[in-house]
């Protein structure tokens, strides 16, 4: 017995890319834009590594909210996220749970696991395939 039936599976996949993809975008736009932030912060340097990362979850989460390249956008954010984690959070500690690296560890497998299984039926990857039959 299941509790949720199997043939649910390629829609939750969908509705996992889009809420992970609204989460992301947050981190994006708060290193971009200062906001949404509980304290006002400074906007970073666009074209460094902290404004790179700023743009790469904005725009690419954008593009994975539509689910629009999503195996390809996938792979960079989940590299993006391996080298946020061994970069800023692995030195710290080996546990994710006392370096603050929890979200950056899980936004990298999650990340991956999209460029593996793609975005899920609803999503213009999706609807670009059906047209093109």
């Amino acid at each position: 017995m299941t509790i949720i039936p199997t043939a649910w599976a390629p829609t939750l996949l969908s509705v996992l890319r889009i809420v992970a993809a609204l989460s992301f975008i947050t981190h994006g736009t708060q290193k971009l834009f200062g906001a949404p932030a509980t304290d006002p912060r400074p906007a970073v340097a666009l074209f460094s590594q902290f404004g790179l990362a700023g743009v790469l979850e904005a725009f690419g989460g954008g593009l994975m909210l539509l689910g629009l390249f999503t195996q390809p956008v996938a792979f960079v954010l989940s590299g993006e996220m391996a080298v946020a984690y061994f970069q800023a959070h692995f030195p710290r500690s080996f546990w994710p749970l006392l370096s603050g690296g929890e979200p950056a560890l899980l936004y990298c497998f999650l990340f991956l696991y999209f460029a593996a299984v793609g975005a899920g039926p609803w999503s213009l990857d999706a609807m670009l395939a059906r047209k093109r039959r």
